[in-house]
């Protein structure tokens, strides 16, 4: 595979890891203030979700546009654990 690999969600995926980032830095300042540990975890959450959901992207989108070519010509009957591999990796 090649490493300038880029696919149509990869600016979707950036995107939602700056505003993590943002987030994260937020965060710090938080922390570095004082602010009620509530706040601060609330927020830590908040983080974590966004780069979970970044990864689940990204990952949906290699598996769609990467094992696509590579499965792709398969027949109907062969594709099935292929199918289901990529459908249950939705609950990753």
């Amino acid at each position: 595979m090649s490493n300038d690999q880029k696919h149509s969600h990869h600016k979707d995926v950036a995107t939602r890891l700056k505003r993590a980032d943002g987030h994260l830095k937020s965060v710090i300042g938080m922390i570095e203030t004082g602010r009620p540990c509530v706040d601060i975890a609330q927020q830590l959450h908040a983080v974590e979700k966004a780069i979970n959901q970044a990864k689940k992207t990204l990952i949906q989108d290699h598996l769609d546009h990467c094992l696509e070519e590579v499965v792709g010509a398969m027949s109907a009957d062969r594709r099935g654990p292929v199918d289901e591999f990529k459908t249950i990796t939705k609950y990753l």
